[in-house]
């Protein structure tokens, strides 16, 4: 007997578990222009509500915010007196885009005490410029969409992990697309430098621009994030999951199917 395969299922079904998160993923996120998807969204501010009810604080960064599409995102995902770095040049396509993100921040109910907006470069910045900016307090969310090449993406990695807090999670934009091959050379060797971090999760892509996001955090962290993960997106769990030798982690996808023997 032949079973049909499951339907592939829609980002629109795919929520945070934060009111004011999912309010802007329904009536908002699609209008602010970017390239982020919604799927991953839902799924990395949920990992963040996550982090709130395992009592992980501080605030959250991101390395190219553009016109702040993913950023507003993650700061309605903030708990109570945390903040939002939003890290840009905010020069493409042209000198205006920082205004644009500051009124899609404002238009979108992300207030201006909950964000820091800083026009630099990533690749130059030093950690201690970076906590200084956060008042000396450690991130908990790194979001890293900055310049889509090897040797920019090892500066941001390393920045990251610099001023990390121990239980929190780096999210890399863009893995595994076919216009930007030599990003994962640097995730790679960046996992042989730090032992210490590892993959937890693949976030697949919805298309070849919004694409795959991988997931890291620390090792000693890996269980607990990732039971949480199993048990409110156990629906999205693509079956095979990701060998990374020489450990597996999850796949969360909206399209869980096996290829098909023909």
């Amino acid at each position: 007997m032949s079973h049909s395969p499951p339907p592939i299922m829609s980002s629109a079904s795919v929520y945070s578990g934060i009111p004011a998160v999912d309010r802007y993923l329904d009536a908002g996120y699609a209008t602010v222009p970017g390239m982020s998807s919604r799927f991953a969204a839902a799924v990395c501010c949920g990992l963040m509500q996550m982090q709130t009810n395992l009592g992980v604080t501080g605030p959250v960064a991101e390395i190219g915010a553009f016109e702040g599409r993913f950023f507003i995102a993650l700061g309605h995902a903030l708990a109570a007196g945390e903040t939002a770095l939003g890290i840009d040049l905010f020069d493409w396509p042209n000198a205006d885009v920082i205004d644009r993100f500051e009124a899609n921040c404002a238009k979108h109910g992300l207030a201006a005490g909950r964000r820091i907006t800083w026009k630099a470069d990533s690749r130059t910045m030093r950690p201690e410029e970076l906590l200084a900016k956060l008042g000396g307090k450690r991130v908990r969310f790194f979001h890293v969409d900055g310049e889509h090449s090897r040797a920019a993406l090892t500066k941001d990695l390393e920045l990251a992990t610099a001023v990390l807090d121990p239980a929190g999670v780096i999210v890399l934009d863009d893995m595994l697309h076919p216009g930007y091959p030599t990003l994962m050379v640097a995730v790679h060797e960046y996992l042989a430098r730090h032992p210490e971090m590892c993959v937890l999760c693949i976030v697949d892509r919805e298309t070849i621009v919004a694409a795959t996001k991988f997931v890291l955090c620390r090792t000693d962290w890996f269980k607990r994030y990732e039971e949480r993960l199993l048990e409110i997106y156990k629906g999205y769990v693509w079956p095979l999951g990701a060998d990374f030798e020489p450990h597996w982690c999850l796949v969360l996808s909206l399209d869980t199917r096996l290829a098909e023997i023909v």
